[in-house]
């Protein structure tokens, strides 16, 4: 069971409380930085969204099944939080507005021009997305596995391909890359 344990991103039984958790947020912390780049717009409101996520994440750190991968349980809690807050701010009618910027702050590398203007048609379409439609995007384009975004947002494997399927329809025709129906000739 350890080996598997170990394997799948969760963190061995036999360590202790504060080092198990403080590894494993320093491998996957991450997580929080894109969600926080997905969700808010100003380094203000990622800062803050950082810190409610990693409050929520310390205050459920007693409920961690360590059987299961960390990676997982933990894109779960900083999408909620930030899934809540942006219905917060939906219900205090402000207006969600593109970021000024790229996610060029994670990439290692720095992107050309015409690959920053796709990027920033995709960040807008994504602000289009209701949140829960977003954290599917971000998982997916996070290179998760169906089976775990289906872990992560509570759905079944078969249901987030569907999903999926259809975000990347929609997202075709947002970007104006819509393809044929079909051939006529």
């Amino acid at each position: 069971m350890r080996h598997r344990a170990e394997q799948s991103g969760s963190i061995p039984r036999d360590r202790t409380e504060p080092e198990w958790f403080a590894s494993a947020l320093s491998r996957h912390g991450g997580i929080i930085r894109k969600v926080a780049w997905t969700y808010c717009r100003s380094a203000e409101d990622r800062a803050d969204l950082t810190q409610e996520i990693l409050a929520q994440v310390i205050a459920a750190s007693d409920r961690y099944d360590r059987d299961r991968p960390f990676a997982t349980w933990l894109y779960r809690i900083a999408l909620n939080v930030a899934i809540g807050q942006v219905r917060a701010v939906y219900r205090q009618a402000r207006v969600m507005v593109p970021l000024e910027d790229s996610h060029s702050g994670i990439a290692a590398e720095p992107v050309d021009h015409e690959r920053r203007e796709a990027r920033a048609a995709l960040d807008a379409a994504m602000l289009e997305l209701d949140p829960y439609n977003r954290a599917l995007l971000l998982l997916y384009l996070d290179e998760r596995s169906q089976r775990e975004i289906a872990d992560i947002m509570g759905l079944s494997p078969s249901n987030v391909g569907t999903k999926i399927a259809r975000l990347k329809r929609h997202l075709r025709g947002s970007l104006g890359l819509v393809e044929p129906e079909g051939d006529d000739a």
